[in-house]
Protein backbone atom coordinates (compact mmCIF):
# COMPACT_ATOMS: atom_id res chain seq x y z
CA UNK A 1 0.00 0.00 0.00
CA UNK A 2 1.57 3.53 -1.06
CA UNK A 3 1.93 5.55 2.29
CA UNK A 4 0.33 8.86 2.00
CA UNK A 5 2.41 12.32 1.94
CA UNK A 6 2.13 13.77 4.77
CA UNK A 7 2.40 17.42 4.33
CA UNK A 8 3.00 19.67 7.33
CA UNK A 9 0.71 22.64 8.21
CA UNK A 10 2.00 24.89 10.39
CA UNK A 11 -0.03 25.42 13.24
CA UNK A 12 -0.61 29.48 12.34
CA UNK A 13 -2.33 28.93 9.03
CA UNK A 14 -5.02 26.17 10.49
CA UNK A 15 -5.21 28.75 13.25
CA UNK A 16 -6.54 31.12 10.66
CA UNK A 17 -8.25 29.14 8.47
CA UNK A 18 -10.32 28.00 11.38
CA UNK A 19 -10.99 31.28 12.79
CA UNK A 20 -12.38 32.05 9.26
CA UNK A 21 -13.85 29.04 8.07
CA UNK A 22 -15.07 26.34 10.46
CA UNK A 23 -18.73 26.30 10.92
CA UNK A 24 -19.58 23.85 13.65
CA UNK A 25 -22.99 24.64 13.19
CA UNK A 26 -25.23 25.33 10.61
CA UNK A 27 -28.54 27.21 10.36
CA UNK A 28 -29.63 25.87 7.26
CA UNK A 29 -28.19 23.22 4.42
CA UNK A 30 -26.26 19.57 5.67
CA UNK A 31 -24.32 20.37 8.98
CA UNK A 32 -20.58 20.70 8.54
CA UNK A 33 -17.75 21.36 10.47
CA UNK A 34 -14.78 21.63 8.41
CA UNK A 35 -11.79 20.47 11.19
CA UNK A 36 -13.86 17.60 12.29
CA UNK A 37 -13.54 14.20 9.94
CA UNK A 38 -16.64 12.47 11.35
CA UNK A 39 -19.00 15.98 10.67
CA UNK A 40 -17.28 15.67 7.12
CA UNK A 41 -17.92 11.80 6.73
CA UNK A 42 -21.39 12.31 7.60
CA UNK A 43 -21.58 15.29 5.34
CA UNK A 44 -20.81 13.49 2.54
CA UNK A 45 -22.96 10.07 3.74
CA UNK A 46 -26.16 12.36 3.54
CA UNK A 47 -24.96 13.85 0.22
CA UNK A 48 -24.22 10.13 -1.47
CA UNK A 49 -27.53 8.89 0.15
CA UNK A 50 -29.27 11.99 -1.36
CA UNK A 51 -27.40 11.61 -4.96
CA UNK A 52 -28.16 7.41 -5.20
CA UNK A 53 -32.00 8.32 -5.15
CA UNK A 54 -31.77 9.11 -8.95
CA UNK A 55 -30.27 6.14 -9.91
CA UNK A 56 -32.73 3.26 -11.44
CA UNK A 57 -30.60 0.98 -13.09
CA UNK A 58 -30.44 -1.68 -9.69
CA UNK A 59 -34.56 -1.82 -10.10
CA UNK A 60 -36.01 -4.52 -11.99
CA UNK A 61 -36.45 -4.55 -15.87
CA UNK A 62 -34.09 -1.25 -15.96
CA UNK A 63 -30.36 -1.29 -17.82
CA UNK A 64 -27.41 -1.31 -15.19
CA UNK A 65 -25.22 2.44 -14.83
CA UNK A 66 -27.98 3.57 -16.76
CA UNK A 67 -29.60 7.56 -15.17
CA UNK A 68 -32.85 8.06 -15.93
CA UNK A 69 -34.13 10.76 -18.61
CA UNK A 70 -32.47 13.68 -18.73
CA UNK A 71 -29.18 12.20 -17.52
CA UNK A 72 -27.26 11.07 -21.02
CA UNK A 73 -25.09 8.20 -20.74
CA UNK A 74 -21.41 9.77 -20.18
CA UNK A 75 -22.99 11.13 -17.01
CA UNK A 76 -23.90 7.98 -15.18
CA UNK A 77 -19.94 6.94 -16.16
CA UNK A 78 -18.97 9.62 -13.81
CA UNK A 79 -21.66 9.11 -11.39
CA UNK A 80 -20.52 6.06 -10.43
CA UNK A 81 -16.97 7.65 -10.42
CA UNK A 82 -18.20 9.88 -7.72
CA UNK A 83 -19.24 6.89 -5.90
CA UNK A 84 -15.74 4.84 -6.51
CA UNK A 85 -14.36 8.05 -4.95
CA UNK A 86 -16.96 8.62 -1.93
CA UNK A 87 -15.60 5.07 -0.89
CA UNK A 88 -11.88 5.86 -1.51
CA UNK A 89 -12.23 8.96 1.06
CA UNK A 90 -14.61 7.63 3.45
CA UNK A 91 -14.33 4.21 3.67
CA UNK A 92 -18.31 3.37 3.61
CA UNK A 93 -19.21 0.54 1.32
CA UNK A 94 -22.40 0.80 0.96
CA UNK A 95 -22.79 1.69 -2.89
CA UNK A 96 -19.55 -0.67 -4.03
CA UNK A 97 -21.86 -3.86 -5.25
CA UNK A 98 -24.06 -1.19 -7.59
CA UNK A 99 -20.93 0.50 -8.39
CA UNK A 100 -19.54 -2.67 -9.66
CA UNK A 101 -22.34 -4.11 -11.67
CA UNK A 102 -22.99 -0.59 -13.58
CA UNK A 103 -19.17 -0.67 -14.39
CA UNK A 104 -18.78 -4.03 -15.72
CA UNK A 105 -22.43 -3.74 -17.55
CA UNK A 106 -21.71 -0.58 -19.20
CA UNK A 107 -17.95 -1.86 -20.14
CA UNK A 108 -19.63 -3.94 -22.88
CA UNK A 109 -18.75 -7.74 -23.59
CA UNK A 110 -15.40 -6.43 -24.70
CA UNK A 111 -14.83 -4.17 -21.59
CA UNK A 112 -14.59 -0.60 -24.04
CA UNK A 113 -17.43 0.65 -22.48
CA UNK A 114 -18.11 0.61 -25.97
CA UNK A 115 -21.59 -1.08 -25.15
CA UNK A 116 -24.45 -1.66 -27.76
CA UNK A 117 -26.93 0.05 -26.30
CA UNK A 118 -24.99 3.27 -26.42
CA UNK A 119 -22.22 2.61 -29.41
CA UNK A 120 -24.23 4.37 -32.20
CA UNK A 121 -24.49 7.74 -30.57
CA UNK A 122 -21.23 7.35 -28.41
CA UNK A 123 -18.27 10.27 -28.64
CA UNK A 124 -15.35 9.89 -27.49
CA UNK A 125 -15.66 11.87 -24.33
CA UNK A 126 -18.13 10.15 -23.19
CA UNK A 127 -16.28 6.86 -23.23
CA UNK A 128 -13.03 8.69 -21.54
CA UNK A 129 -15.62 9.48 -18.59
CA UNK A 130 -16.42 5.69 -18.58
CA UNK A 131 -12.43 5.23 -18.71
CA UNK A 132 -11.72 7.66 -16.40
CA UNK A 133 -14.30 6.08 -13.76
CA UNK A 134 -12.66 2.72 -14.14
CA UNK A 135 -8.93 3.97 -13.80
CA UNK A 136 -10.03 5.74 -10.45
CA UNK A 137 -10.93 1.90 -9.28
CA UNK A 138 -7.07 0.90 -10.22
CA UNK A 139 -5.88 3.81 -8.35
CA UNK A 140 -7.39 3.15 -5.32
CA UNK A 141 -8.19 -0.61 -5.38
CA UNK A 142 -11.55 -0.68 -5.55
CA UNK A 143 -13.23 -4.20 -5.51
CA UNK A 144 -12.27 -5.90 -8.59
CA UNK A 145 -15.14 -6.60 -11.45
CA UNK A 146 -16.88 -10.04 -10.82
CA UNK A 147 -18.10 -11.15 -14.38
CA UNK A 148 -15.69 -9.53 -16.66
CA UNK A 149 -12.75 -11.18 -18.00
CA UNK A 150 -10.55 -7.92 -17.99
CA UNK A 151 -10.04 -6.03 -14.51
CA UNK A 152 -10.37 -2.12 -14.13
CA UNK A 153 -6.98 -1.20 -15.60
CA UNK A 154 -7.32 -3.77 -18.54
CA UNK A 155 -10.63 -1.73 -19.38
CA UNK A 156 -8.75 1.34 -19.98
CA UNK A 157 -6.01 0.27 -21.72
CA UNK A 158 -8.65 -1.23 -24.26
CA UNK A 159 -9.99 2.52 -24.63
CA UNK A 160 -6.47 4.35 -24.89
CA UNK A 161 -5.69 2.06 -27.98
CA UNK A 162 -9.00 2.43 -29.36
CA UNK A 163 -8.17 6.08 -28.99
CA UNK A 164 -5.15 5.87 -30.32
CA UNK A 165 -6.62 4.42 -33.17
CA UNK A 166 -8.88 6.98 -33.63
CA UNK A 167 -6.29 9.77 -33.99
CA UNK A 168 -6.62 12.12 -36.60
CA UNK A 169 -3.62 12.73 -39.06
CA UNK A 170 -6.18 13.54 -42.09
CA UNK A 171 -7.25 17.17 -40.70
CA UNK A 172 -5.58 19.63 -38.38
CA UNK A 173 -2.72 17.48 -38.61
CA UNK A 174 -4.08 15.85 -35.89
CA UNK A 175 -6.29 15.61 -32.78
CA UNK A 176 -9.14 13.28 -31.30
CA UNK A 177 -12.22 14.31 -33.02
CA UNK A 178 -15.45 14.75 -30.65
CA UNK A 179 -17.73 11.91 -32.15
CA UNK A 180 -16.61 8.51 -33.05
CA UNK A 181 -18.73 7.53 -36.36
CA UNK A 182 -19.25 10.49 -39.00
CA UNK A 183 -23.16 9.69 -39.20
CA UNK A 184 -23.29 11.91 -35.91
CA UNK A 185 -23.59 15.87 -35.75
CA UNK A 186 -20.00 17.07 -34.46
CA UNK A 187 -17.96 15.10 -35.99
CA UNK A 188 -16.10 17.59 -37.88
CA UNK A 189 -14.98 19.14 -34.32
CA UNK A 190 -12.31 18.47 -32.33
CA UNK A 191 -12.95 19.27 -28.64
CA UNK A 192 -11.20 19.78 -25.47
CA UNK A 193 -12.90 17.41 -23.31
CA UNK A 194 -12.23 15.12 -26.53
CA UNK A 195 -8.68 15.12 -26.28
CA UNK A 196 -8.29 16.11 -22.60
CA UNK A 197 -10.07 12.63 -21.66
CA UNK A 198 -7.37 11.23 -23.79
CA UNK A 199 -4.74 12.99 -22.38
CA UNK A 200 -5.65 12.32 -19.10
CA UNK A 201 -6.16 8.64 -19.54
CA UNK A 202 -2.81 8.75 -21.29
CA UNK A 203 -0.86 10.25 -18.24
CA UNK A 204 -2.62 7.91 -15.36
CA UNK A 205 -2.03 4.68 -17.27
CA UNK A 206 2.00 5.87 -17.90
CA UNK A 207 1.92 6.77 -13.81
CA UNK A 208 0.17 3.35 -13.29
CA UNK A 209 2.00 1.22 -15.37
CA UNK A 210 5.88 3.06 -15.78
CA UNK A 211 5.57 2.18 -19.75
CA UNK A 212 6.44 5.14 -21.68
CA UNK A 213 5.03 4.86 -24.79
CA UNK A 214 1.58 6.33 -22.60
CA UNK A 215 3.76 9.13 -21.77
CA UNK A 216 4.83 9.66 -24.87
CA UNK A 217 1.27 9.48 -25.73
CA UNK A 218 0.48 12.03 -23.24
CA UNK A 219 3.25 14.49 -24.66
CA UNK A 220 1.88 14.30 -28.19
CA UNK A 221 -1.57 15.37 -27.07
CA UNK A 222 -0.56 18.33 -24.60
CA UNK A 223 1.81 19.61 -28.09
CA UNK A 224 -0.78 18.89 -30.36
CA UNK A 225 -3.13 20.51 -28.35
CA UNK A 226 -1.35 23.67 -27.33
CA UNK A 227 -0.25 23.68 -31.03
CA UNK A 228 -3.47 24.35 -32.45
CA UNK A 229 -4.24 26.67 -29.82
CA UNK A 230 -6.84 25.01 -27.68
CA UNK A 231 -4.01 25.56 -24.56
CA UNK A 232 -2.89 29.26 -24.81
CA UNK A 233 0.06 30.66 -23.54
CA UNK A 234 -1.99 31.79 -20.00
CA UNK A 235 -2.74 28.43 -19.61
CA UNK A 236 -6.75 29.24 -20.69
CA UNK A 237 -8.49 26.34 -22.31
CA UNK A 238 -10.88 26.74 -25.12
CA UNK A 239 -14.00 24.31 -25.78
CA UNK A 240 -13.14 23.33 -29.07
CA UNK A 241 -12.39 23.93 -32.86
CA UNK A 242 -13.53 22.51 -36.67
CA UNK A 243 -11.72 20.61 -39.05
CA UNK A 244 -13.98 23.03 -41.59
CA UNK A 245 -11.57 25.87 -40.94
CA UNK A 246 -8.34 23.60 -40.49
CA UNK A 247 -8.84 24.32 -36.92
CA UNK A 248 -7.94 28.07 -36.85
CA UNK A 249 -10.56 28.98 -35.27
CA UNK A 250 -12.03 28.53 -31.51
CA UNK A 251 -15.45 27.84 -29.05
CA UNK A 252 -13.47 29.93 -27.04
CA UNK A 253 -16.11 29.26 -23.98
CA UNK A 254 -14.24 28.03 -21.11
CA UNK A 255 -15.53 25.42 -18.71
CA UNK A 256 -14.65 24.49 -15.44
CA UNK A 257 -14.08 20.69 -16.25
CA UNK A 258 -11.95 21.14 -19.65
CA UNK A 259 -9.51 23.43 -17.29
CA UNK A 260 -9.69 20.76 -14.50
CA UNK A 261 -8.95 17.83 -16.73
CA UNK A 262 -5.83 19.69 -18.10
CA UNK A 263 -4.97 20.44 -14.81
CA UNK A 264 -5.29 16.64 -13.52
CA UNK A 265 -3.44 15.18 -16.63
CA UNK A 266 -0.75 17.33 -15.71
CA UNK A 267 -0.19 17.09 -12.43
CA UNK A 268 -0.11 13.40 -12.69
CA UNK A 269 2.36 13.66 -15.44
CA UNK A 270 4.16 15.93 -12.79
CA UNK A 271 4.17 13.03 -10.30
CA UNK A 272 4.92 10.48 -12.99
CA UNK A 273 8.51 12.85 -14.01
CA UNK A 274 9.12 13.51 -10.52
CA UNK A 275 9.64 10.06 -9.87
CA UNK A 276 10.68 8.52 -13.19
CA UNK A 277 13.99 7.79 -14.07
CA UNK A 278 13.66 8.51 -17.67
CA UNK A 279 16.26 11.13 -19.05
CA UNK A 280 13.99 12.02 -21.92
CA UNK A 281 13.80 15.66 -22.01
CA UNK A 282 10.35 15.60 -22.74
CA UNK A 283 9.58 13.25 -19.52
CA UNK A 284 11.28 15.75 -17.23
CA UNK A 285 9.52 17.51 -14.18
CA UNK A 286 10.70 20.78 -14.97
CA UNK A 287 8.27 20.62 -18.03
CA UNK A 288 5.35 20.07 -16.61
CA UNK A 289 5.52 21.68 -13.01
CA UNK A 290 5.00 25.17 -15.17
CA UNK A 291 2.06 23.66 -16.84
CA UNK A 292 0.66 22.38 -13.55
CA UNK A 293 1.43 25.90 -11.94
CA UNK A 294 -0.16 27.77 -15.16
CA UNK A 295 -3.26 25.85 -15.00
CA UNK A 296 -3.78 25.88 -11.76
CA UNK A 297 -3.50 29.77 -11.88
CA UNK A 298 -5.92 30.17 -14.49
CA UNK A 299 -8.31 27.97 -12.64
CA UNK A 300 -8.81 31.20 -10.37
CA UNK A 301 -11.31 31.80 -13.23
CA UNK A 302 -13.75 29.49 -11.80
CA UNK A 303 -14.21 31.27 -8.67
CA UNK A 304 -16.06 34.23 -7.47
CA UNK A 305 -16.18 36.19 -3.82
CA UNK A 306 -19.53 35.08 -1.94
CA UNK A 307 -21.54 37.87 -0.13
CA UNK A 308 -18.79 37.25 2.85
CA UNK A 309 -15.76 37.60 0.08
CA UNK A 310 -14.68 34.20 0.41
CA UNK A 311 -13.54 32.21 -2.70
CA UNK A 312 -16.17 29.75 -3.87
CA UNK A 313 -16.24 28.00 -7.50
CA UNK A 314 -18.88 28.96 -10.32
CA UNK A 315 -19.07 27.73 -13.42
CA UNK A 316 -18.81 31.49 -15.35
CA UNK A 317 -20.88 30.53 -18.80
CA UNK A 318 -24.01 29.91 -17.25
CA UNK A 319 -24.18 30.22 -13.54
CA UNK A 320 -25.25 33.55 -12.92
CA UNK A 321 -27.74 33.83 -15.31
CA UNK A 322 -28.97 30.59 -14.05
CA UNK A 323 -28.90 28.97 -17.88
CA UNK A 324 -26.66 25.59 -16.64
CA UNK A 325 -28.51 23.05 -19.04
CA UNK A 326 -28.22 19.33 -17.65
CA UNK A 327 -24.59 18.68 -18.29
CA UNK A 328 -23.63 21.99 -17.28
CA UNK A 329 -24.86 21.27 -13.85
CA UNK A 330 -22.16 18.21 -13.53
CA UNK A 331 -18.98 20.13 -14.43
CA UNK A 332 -18.09 21.72 -10.78
CA UNK A 333 -18.41 18.08 -9.99
CA UNK A 334 -15.37 17.18 -11.69
CA UNK A 335 -13.22 19.74 -11.44
CA UNK A 336 -13.67 19.33 -7.63
CA UNK A 337 -12.98 15.66 -7.83
CA UNK A 338 -9.48 16.69 -9.58
CA UNK A 339 -8.47 19.36 -7.14
CA UNK A 340 -8.11 16.32 -4.73
CA UNK A 341 -5.95 14.40 -6.46
CA UNK A 342 -3.88 17.39 -7.52
CA UNK A 343 -3.39 17.73 -3.95
CA UNK A 344 -1.91 14.32 -3.30
CA UNK A 345 -0.07 13.80 -6.69
CA UNK A 346 1.69 17.64 -6.11
CA UNK A 347 1.95 18.71 -2.37
CA UNK A 348 3.18 21.80 -3.03
CA UNK A 349 -0.55 22.70 -4.39
CA UNK A 350 -1.94 22.15 -0.78
CA UNK A 351 -2.55 25.67 0.22
CA UNK A 352 -3.70 27.50 -2.73
CA UNK A 353 -6.11 24.59 -3.24
CA UNK A 354 -7.19 23.87 0.38
CA UNK A 355 -7.97 27.36 0.71
CA UNK A 356 -10.70 27.75 -1.97
CA UNK A 357 -11.87 23.54 -0.98
CA UNK A 358 -12.86 24.91 1.92
CA UNK A 359 -14.74 28.08 1.43
CA UNK A 360 -16.41 26.21 -1.70
CA UNK A 361 -17.29 23.22 0.36
CA UNK A 362 -18.70 25.91 3.70
CA UNK A 363 -21.25 27.85 1.21
CA UNK A 364 -22.05 23.86 -1.07
CA UNK A 365 -22.85 22.72 1.83
CA UNK A 366 -25.18 25.43 2.89
CA UNK A 367 -27.02 24.98 -0.28
CA UNK A 368 -28.58 21.44 0.42
CA UNK A 369 -31.69 22.32 1.69
CA UNK A 370 -34.18 20.91 -1.25
CA UNK A 371 -36.12 17.71 -1.93
CA UNK A 372 -38.10 16.03 0.21
CA UNK A 373 -35.77 15.35 2.94
CA UNK A 374 -34.70 18.85 2.96
CA UNK A 375 -31.42 17.77 2.35
CA UNK A 376 -31.00 18.06 -1.69
CA UNK A 377 -28.02 20.41 -3.09
CA UNK A 378 -28.32 23.08 -5.08
CA UNK A 379 -26.05 24.68 -7.76
CA UNK A 380 -25.08 28.14 -7.06
CA UNK A 381 -22.65 27.90 -3.96
CA UNK A 382 -21.40 31.80 -4.08
CA UNK A 383 -25.44 33.04 -3.69
CA UNK A 384 -25.54 33.01 -0.51
CA UNK A 385 -29.05 31.37 -0.23
CA UNK A 386 -30.63 28.11 -1.97
CA UNK A 387 -31.18 28.37 -5.61
CA UNK A 388 -34.09 25.82 -5.67
CA UNK A 389 -32.78 23.28 -7.79
CA UNK A 390 -31.98 19.16 -7.59
CA UNK A 391 -30.44 16.82 -9.71
CA UNK A 392 -27.52 14.68 -10.17
CA UNK A 393 -24.81 17.05 -11.03
CA UNK A 394 -25.61 19.29 -7.97
CA UNK A 395 -25.31 16.32 -5.68
CA UNK A 396 -22.04 15.08 -7.40
CA UNK A 397 -21.02 18.76 -6.91
CA UNK A 398 -21.24 18.87 -3.25
CA UNK A 399 -20.37 15.27 -2.42
CA UNK A 400 -17.35 16.12 -5.12
CA UNK A 401 -15.89 18.90 -2.71
CA UNK A 402 -16.36 17.26 0.17
CA UNK A 403 -14.21 14.56 -0.68
CA UNK A 404 -11.18 17.40 -0.84
CA UNK A 405 -11.46 17.52 2.75
CA UNK A 406 -10.42 14.07 3.33
CA UNK A 407 -7.39 14.49 0.85
CA UNK A 408 -4.54 14.20 2.75
CA UNK A 409 -6.08 11.92 4.87
CA UNK A 410 -5.52 8.83 2.98
CA UNK A 411 -3.60 7.64 0.69
CA UNK A 412 -3.12 9.11 -3.07
CA UNK A 413 -3.66 7.17 -6.07
CA UNK A 414 -1.99 4.07 -6.41
CA UNK A 415 0.26 2.39 -9.12
CA UNK A 416 1.67 -1.02 -10.13
CA UNK A 417 4.80 -0.19 -8.26
CA UNK A 418 2.89 0.85 -4.88
CA UNK A 419 0.50 -1.58 -4.08
CA UNK A 420 -2.10 -1.47 -7.01
CA UNK A 421 -3.46 -4.95 -7.91
CA UNK A 422 -5.67 -4.44 -11.00
CA UNK A 423 -4.61 -6.80 -13.93
CA UNK A 424 -3.80 -5.36 -17.44
CA UNK A 425 -4.52 -5.83 -20.91
CA UNK A 426 -2.12 -3.91 -23.48
CA UNK A 427 -3.84 -5.66 -26.32
CA UNK A 428 -7.69 -4.79 -25.32
CA UNK A 429 -9.40 -2.54 -27.64
CA UNK A 430 -7.99 -3.58 -30.79
CA UNK A 431 -10.72 -5.65 -32.44
CA UNK A 432 -10.74 -4.84 -36.52
CA UNK A 433 -13.24 -1.33 -36.65
CA UNK A 434 -14.99 -2.97 -39.78
CA UNK A 435 -15.94 -5.58 -37.40
CA UNK A 436 -17.06 -3.41 -35.18
CA UNK A 437 -19.31 -0.85 -37.39
CA UNK A 438 -21.04 -4.08 -38.59
CA UNK A 439 -21.72 -4.84 -35.03
CA UNK A 440 -23.05 -1.72 -34.45
CA UNK A 441 -25.10 -0.55 -37.50
CA UNK A 442 -26.87 -4.36 -37.36
CA UNK A 443 -27.55 -4.03 -33.42
CA UNK A 444 -29.10 -0.84 -33.64
CA UNK A 445 -32.10 -2.26 -35.13
CA UNK A 446 -33.51 -2.98 -32.12
CA UNK A 447 -36.78 -4.55 -30.97
CA UNK A 448 -37.71 -1.50 -29.82
CA UNK A 449 -37.10 0.19 -33.48
CA UNK A 450 -39.13 -2.89 -35.20
CA UNK A 451 -42.03 -2.10 -32.93
CA UNK A 452 -41.61 0.94 -33.38
CA UNK A 453 -41.51 0.76 -37.43
CA UNK A 454 -44.99 -1.51 -37.26
CA UNK A 455 -46.94 1.44 -35.20
CA UNK A 456 -45.76 4.05 -37.79
CA UNK A 457 -46.34 1.11 -40.61
CA UNK A 458 -49.96 0.48 -39.16
CA UNK A 459 -50.80 4.81 -39.07
CA UNK A 460 -49.20 4.97 -42.51
CA UNK A 461 -51.58 2.47 -44.21
CA UNK A 462 -54.48 3.39 -41.97
CA UNK A 463 -54.18 6.75 -43.32
CA UNK A 464 -53.42 5.55 -47.12
CA UNK A 465 -57.07 4.11 -46.91
CA UNK A 466 -58.31 6.82 -45.49
CA UNK A 467 -57.52 8.81 -48.87
CA UNK A 468 -58.71 6.96 -50.86
CA UNK A 469 -62.37 6.06 -48.71
CA UNK A 470 -62.72 10.32 -49.51
CA UNK A 471 -61.48 10.60 -53.17
CA UNK A 472 -64.39 7.57 -53.78
CA UNK A 473 -66.65 9.40 -51.88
Amino acid sequence: MQQRKNISIPLLFWSLCSSVLVVPVQSAGVPLDLDNHDSIKSAARRVAYDLVTFYTGNRTGDVPGNLPAPYYWWEAGAFFGALVNYWAFTGDATYNAITVQALEHQAGVKGDFMPVNQTYTEGNDDQSFWAMSAMMAAERNFPNPITSNLGWLGMVQGVFNQQAHRWDNMSCSGGLRWQIYPWNAGYGYKNTISNGGFFDIAARLARYTGNVTYAEWADKIWDWSEGVGLITPDFQIFDGTTQETNCTSYDRTRWSYTGGIWLHGAAVMYNYTSSSSTTSPSQSSAKWKPRLDGLLLAANHFYQNDSIGAQVMHEPPCEHQQRCNTDQLSFKAYLSRWLADVIQLAPHTYYDITAKVRSTAKAAARQCQGGETGTYCGHRWSSGKYDGTIGVGQQMGVLEVLHGLLATHISGPLTASTGGTSEGNTSAGTAPDETEIQEILFSHVTTGDRAGAAVLTVVFVGMLFSAVYTMIS
